[in-house]
């Protein structure tokens, strides 16, 4: 008989939350345990240096999590409220609004509540274990195993699943052995080095473009941040949470181009230094920041995994690559995703079920309500990258229609339907390579859609899907790489 019903490996928001939704599910009847690597007092913590995020999630997410599991979010979780995301161009002369309205939170307070609330929940929790990999009996996971470094012994518990949330880099899942749908390794190219600080500030030039209390700033700059974007996101009138994210290939690519050697952390002292609007900032030494308020982490910026359960196994979160890859907005598809897959477990376990036919369903239900759009907002992502500033501002400017926003705001692709009418006269050779590429992507992205919607039932129609998808990607993939070239 099995230790547990579900133990749950990782303590991080996106394990935590799927604790919460799968006791939710199943009425508090099943046994559960969350296996983390930190100490009590320092809960789901990325890395030695805390939390590393940009700490905003949108109120839908939230909502969406709350209205289906019942978990309310207040201060001091939520410590600031922001009306939504504005995104500019290079030369700051276009604005666009995405996301709507949403929350600042605190990283280091919210895991602290949410293991509270576990708790009250009958939801069990083991600090300071460092897992190695998983048990299996015959194409079964059926278990965790590693060493308890509190007493350096070896650690086994077993369970009828296991939930990976260990992270982008999971050992769980590099090493799987029960599948060989479950991707098990990401491209290089897929990850982006961010770091962030949390400061306080006194108050230069008002510049709306540079520091608003009511909107997260988003720069696209490839000399700023080559790949990425920066970031500069409101916690208070004097506080923000201000940082950046590169492409590590993309990043030796621009320091060749302008002759400098700079790193993440050097580009996010120059972020820092060259805001007008943020003077004299210094690192917060607030108690709930003070294990967070500096670091550099990875974050994957791809489409989730393409299949993200085998026997006895699932994965969410960072784990599963979840974090939009427009954006690297990680917060918002975990808290879908871990609401959903608390139904899928407690529906499975019900079921008596937990082969991978019968966790297959999570697959499905991840694509309706996210996952869908991800492989075209990965593919958009591409295209940008490729993109110089001058072409980012003028693809902005000249090509983003109403409904391209509207569709940005959702957070999916727009569909530069504008690019397509007659009578629309492009001049130059910049401006017709940047409209083909847009109008490129948006064709692959309809047809990306189409197939998602299309995801196999069931896992014996998996290969050819997978299949399919990779000769599509692969094909789109390269034809952007030589974008302008």
């Amino acid at each position: 008989m099995a230790d547990y019903d579900v133990i749950v490996a990782g303590g991080g928001l996106a394990g935590t939350i799927t604790a919460q939704a799968i006791s939710h599910y199943s009425k508090q009847n099943l046994k559960i345990l969350v296996v983390d690597r930190n100490t009590e007092f320092l809960p789901g913590r990325k890395s030695l240096a805390g939390w590393v995020c940009g700490d905003a999630c949108s109120k839908e997410a939230v909502d969406f999590m709350s209205k289906r599991i019942k978990v309310e979010w207040t201060r001091p979780e939520i410590e600031h409220d922001v009306k939504g995301v504005m995104a500019f161009s290079p030369d700051k002369e276009t604005a666009i609004p995405f996301d709507g309205a949403g929350y600042m939170l605190n990283r280091q307070k919210l895991p602290e509540i949410q293991n509270e609330r576990c708790r009250k929940m009958g939801i069990e929790f083991e600090y300071e274990i460092n897992l190695t990999g998983l048990i299996y009996e015959g194409q079964q996971a059926v278990g965790v195993q590693g060493i308890d470094n509190k007493t350096k012994q070896p650690y086994k518990k077993t369970s009828k699943i296991v939930i990976d949330a260990t992270g982008v880099t999971s050992m769980l899942r590099n090493g799987l052995q029960n599948s060989t749908k479950v991707e098990k390794r990401i491209d290089r190219r897929d990850l982006e080095s961010t770091g962030r600080y949390i400061m306080y500030f006194d108050q230069g030039e008002k510049d709306l473009s540079e520091f608003d209390p009511d909107y997260c700033i988003i720069h696209l700059d490839q000399d700023i941040a080559p790949g990425g974007y920066g970031w500069v996101f409101p916690k208070a009138d004097n506080k923000v949470n201000i940082g950046l994210g590169v492409e590590k290939s993309l990043l030796e690519r621009r320091n060749k181009r302008l002759g400098k050697k700079d790193n993440v952390e050097s580009l996010m002292k120059e972020y820092l230094n060259r805001n007008t609007a943020i003077k004299n900032p210094k690192l917060s030494e607030d108690p709930e920041d003070i294990n967070n308020n500096s670091g550099i982490f990875q974050v994957s910026v791809r489409r989730q995994n393409d299949c993200m359960v085998s026997g006895g196994y699932m994965l969410v979160g960072d784990s599963a690559w979840m974090p939009k890859p427009i954006d690297a907005g990680g917060i918002g598809p975990a808290l879908i995703a871990g609401t959903i897959l608390g139904n899928n477990v407690a529906q499975a376990i019900e079921a008596n079920d937990v082969t991978e036919a019968g966790l297959w369903q999570y697959n499905l239900d991840f694509i309706k309500e996210y996952g869908y759009k991800t492989a075209g907002l990965e593919l958009f992502r591409r295209l940008v990258q490729q993109m110089s500033n001058e072409q980012i501002s003028y693809g902005m400017k000249h090509f983003l229609g109403n409904l391209d926003v509207e569709s940005i705001s959702k957070g999916e692709h727009p569909d530069f339907s504008g690019l397509g009418k007659i009578g629309m006269i492009i001049r130059g050779a910049m401006n017709k390579t940047v409209a083909d590429g847009l109008r490129y992507t948006s064709k692959q992205n309809q047809w990306l859609v189409e197939h998602y919607y299309n995801y196999p039932k069931d896992p014996s129609g998996f290969e050819q899907w997978n299949k399919t998808l990779h000769q599509r990607l692969d094909e789109a993939f390269a034809k952007v790489e030589a974008f302008d070239k």
